[in-house]
């Protein structure tokens, strides 16, 4: 399966892959993406495979498929990266981590959390289009976001691949433990998700085993790239900047492709 990404910029600080949530492609982090390139960051949104158009091919396309893409662009990248995702791709992101731990210098994870289960388990469906509004509105915390970005997301949304939902992380490398991670928390509060990590919510699993992980509060919508994208620009190229000067000894390291 195929995944598009855009890269722009030379290397000055860590370079940033931007992963967005589900229905969404690497459009959705426009306004943080040139924010961040404003600052001089190498900045990679993606596009994961499913994701393309609604014309796209979403039957076959796996969680491991997501998994694939993510590490194919963290691979592409001259050094380990700051590895931002949103919302769902908090499933595959956490796969990743697993997977190439060391070319990862922070995971970022806004509005989300590292996953260890299924998302739902139980959904049968080839895909899961964007709710209806109401439901969305029901569901979801929207604050912040107007109607005309309601409008557009709504306009540009792709159905989500069902196994998006279905499939369940690998996990093996115990190396993804040590990736310094920070939640970025702004539909719930860090209290909050605190809490749910330790109710045994599967969605933030890997909550209660990561040894390095950071709460950030951004209160405002579930989507902070267009609620408050200079707010979240800000908070990941801080992130970038202190893994450009604390380099740890994933960064040494080239990963195999596996």
């Amino acid at each position: 399966m195929a995944a598009t990404a855009d890269y722009v910029g030379a290397m000055k600080t860590t370079p940033i892959v931007l992963v967005p949530g589900f229905w969404l492609g690497a459009w959705a982090w426009d306004e943080v993406a040139a924010a961040l390139r404003a600052k001089g960051h190498d900045v990679t949104p993606m596009t994961l495979p499913g994701l393309e158009s609604p014309d796209a091919d979403r039957s076959k396309v796996t969680l491991a498929d997501h998994v694939d893409a993510i590490c194919k662009t963290v691979r592409a990248a001259e050094h380990p990266v700051v590895l931002a995702v949103h919302s769902g791709a908090g499933v595959p992101g956490y796969g990743a981590s697993d997977r190439v731990p060391e070319l990862i210098a922070a995971m970022v994870y806004v509005d989300t959390g590292p996953a260890t289960g299924a998302l739902d388990p139980d959904f049968t469906d080839a895909e899961k289009p964007l709710p209806t509004k109401e439901d969305l509105a029901k569901n979801e915390n929207l604050d912040g976001l107007s109607e005309e970005q309601l409008a557009t997301f709504r306009r540009r949304a792709v159905p989500e691949p069902g196994a998006a939902l279905r499939d369940v992380p690998k996990l093996t490398n115990k190396a993804r433990l040590d990736v310094p991670s920070t939640v970025v928390c702004t539909g719930y509060t860090s209290a909050q998700y605190k809490d749910a990590a330790k109710e045994g919510q599967s969605w933030l699993g890997g909550l209660t085993e990561l040894r390095d992980v950071t709460y950030v509060d951004l209160p405002t919508s579930h989507w902070p790239m267009w609620s408050r994208p200079q707010e979240l620009a800000a908070i990941i190229g801080d992130i970038a900047e202190r893994a450009t000067r604390s380099p740890t000894d994933r960064a040494t390291a080239r990963s195999p492709d596996r």
